[in-house]
């Protein structure tokens, strides 16, 4: 944790859907390091027990890190709830310089096997919640200096091996990074950027470790997208892009990846394939 002086994020806001664990609270806490106000929102009020923190943890840990926070408890699906996360960080902290899409919902189940709800929700959270939490933040965006929107979200690959297991899920994820490219395009005039970040490898997470046996030696642990995400936020200016994590790192200068775990056999990520 650095002097006010030299945090790179003192006095900017962040609007996140979800963060109470996983990707997004390892994105908030690299964040807080650098002095980030933060507002997500969350609907884990209370403990769950198949995966570990609560808004009410993530805040605390947070704070720990150098951060300002305030969790709001609500549904990325329901307008109101979303309106009431970005009315929050204006109201807290004068307004929103960064939008996190961080929310998601994940099913692999193919066609014929996938309820029709289910493929809903997840329209609904990844898609849609880019879409409505992305329209809330971009009237504060467009008053910030720097403003920025950051989609954890997928390259986009054509490529049968993408599209035929999953098309449901893919084409969720899919509709969040055309989305943003899109954003990027819109509102570049308005100075505000927009990116997607996706990671070279699964990430060591409760429900990534829930759901794929072994995972967890074969993955890097959420911090490498924390650190990513930061890189993206205070690094020169891009937009349009769809970023994977370890080359955000290695054009930062990071090129020692051992502190994230995993190793040379890591577990590439869905939607990346493998470097030539």
């Amino acid at each position: 944790m650095g002097t006010a002086s030299s945090q790179k994020l003192a006095g900017r806001t962040i609007v996140m859907s979800g963060g109470s664990r996983g990707i997004g609270l390892a994105i908030l806490v690299a964040a807080a390091r650098e002095g980030a106000n933060v507002v997500f929102l969350a609907k884990t009020d209370q403990p769950d027990p198949r995966l570990p923190g609560t808004v009410h943890t993530a805040v605390a840990e947070i704070e720990a890190a150098g951060g300002k926070a305030v969790a709001v408890v609500g549904d990325v699906r329901n307008e109101e709830d979303v309106q009431r996360a970005v009315d929050t960080a204006v109201e807290t902290f004068g307004g929103i310089d960064i939008c996190v899409n961080n929310a998601s919902a994940l099913n692999l189940t193919g066609t014929e096997e996938l309820p029709v709800k289910r493929f809903d929700l997840m329209q609904q959270i990844n898609t849609r919640g880019t879409f409505v939490l992305s329209k809330a933040c971009v009237p504060h965006l467009k008053r910030s200096d720097a403003g920025q929107i950051l989609t954890l979200s997928p390259p986009i690959s054509l490529a049968p091996r993408w599209l035929g297991p999953h098309p449901a899920y893919t084409l969720s994820k899919y509709g969040m990074t055309l989305l943003t490219l899109g954003f990027a395009a819109e509102f570049e005039s308005d100075g505000i950027a927009a990116n997607c970040l996706w990671p070279r490898t699964t990430i060591a997470t409760a429900a990534v470790i829930n759901l794929i046996p072994g995972a967890a030696d074969a993955s890097r642990s959420p911090e490498i997208m924390g650190d990513a995400a930061v890189a993206i936020f205070t690094g020169p200016r891009r937009s349009g892009e769809c970023l994977i994590d370890d080359d955000v790192l290695a054009a930062a200068g990071v090129t020692d990846l051992s502190k994230y775990g995993a190793g040379p056999d890591f577990a590439p990520d869905l939607f990346v394939d493998p470097v030539s």
